[in-house]
């Protein structure tokens, strides 16, 4: 297996992507010894075209993963690259794997070599957020820095859940040099998990009461749990506001306006997968819908057009790039 991440510079992704499946078949000829020094270095520089953060690994085989490392800026990339994939006997991934037969080998970090049935971890379920807090241990800790700790522990995690899964269902992870008490392998992680997973097998909606600026009442209704590795291709975020024009004296919607914005938040799920609607708020006169959105999809300009079509009042539609979903983090719990 060869693991690799290049230095910063400029990506140009969707040409980069076109570029790589162009070149690719080359590249796979030439892969049937291993991938020798020169060969991996071209496969670098493509990767690194498409953004300088990827990363890319051969095997098992025959197989390519190109990964964004857990990094949800980067997830909607991968998925690209991964979806312009050829059908050639390969197998491509956006994402690593879990792969649980690694878990009791060897790994070697910079100048240590860890032997991983030596792992330990104390796993704590958070219910209230949907995550799994995580203290990992190894005897080895004592002799090797920090980073390297964290190295070993998040490819552990990845090698027991899977990039994605560890991305949706860990919380904060925390390294140690003193065993924890009742620590558990690696290996048990998944099914503790799936324990705090399974409440949630349909999105719920959290809702919560406020106010606004001006003092009025508002309401927050947020869907929950919603992680970013589920809809890859949603990079966009739009927030389209709605005023509404019948209220009652808190300023929140009533009949028949109540049932208006029903029916155009229905309108949105009908969408399918182009959109996500994340979260609404409403106060002060209007609604504001937070969606993510596929830039690729046209759904901005059908979103144009329903808000276009809003009866009650001069409906704003706003856009900006979010790979990352930062515009959602002060609605998470």
């Amino acid at each position: 297996m060869g693991i690799f991440r290049r230095s910063p510079g400029t990506p140009s992704p969707n040409a980069a992507i076109t570029r790589f499946w162009e070149w690719w078949p080359e590249a796979r000829e030439r892969l049937d010894d291993g991938v020798p020094e020169a060969l991996a270095e071209q496969i670098s520089a493509h990767v690194e075209a498409m953004h300088p953060d990827l990363e890319w690994e051969i095997g098992p085989g025959p197989s390519l993963t190109v990964s964004g490392g857990g990094v949800g800026e980067l997830r909607g990339l991968a998925e690209r690259w991964f979806r312009a994939a050829p059908d050639d006997g390969w197998q491509y991934r956006p994402a690593r794997s879990a792969d649980p037969a690694m878990l009791e080998g060897k790994l070697q970090l910079e100048d240590h070599e860890f032997d991983l049935s030596y792992v330990r971890m104390g796993l704590r379920a958070d219910a209230r957020r949907a995550r799994v807090d995580i203290t990992a241990y190894h005897p080895d800790f004592l002799f090797v820095p920090e980073e390297t700790q964290l190295a070993l522990t998040y490819r552990v995690l990845d090698w027991a859940l899977g990039e994605d899964d560890v991305a949706r269902w860990t919380g904060d992870v925390t390294v140690v040099t003193d065993e924890p008490m009742d620590a558990l392998p690696p290996s048990m992680l998944s099914a503790v998990v799936e324990q705090v997973a399974a409440p949630f097998g349909d999105p719920a909606w959290l809702t919560g009461e406020g106010r606004t600026p001006l003092g009025h009442a508002a309401r927050v209704a947020v869907r929950f749990p919603l992680h970013r590795q589920d809809h890859p291709l949603c990079d966009l975020y739009v927030a389209v506001a709605l005023p509404y024009a019948n209220a009652n004296p808190d300023r929140l919607p009533v009949e028949p306006s109540a049932s208006a914005l029903r029916d155009f938040e229905k309108s949105i799920e009908a969408m399918g997968e182009r959109v996500l609607l994340a979260a609404h708020e409403s106060g002060d006169g209007r609604r504001v819908f937070h969606l993510y959105v596929d830039p690729e999809s046209g759904a901005v300009a059908e979103l144009d057009q329903l808000a276009a079509a809003w009866s009650e009042g001069r409906a704003k539609v706003s856009s900006q790039p979010d790979p990352a979903w930062e515009v959602l983090e002060p609605y998470q719990p």
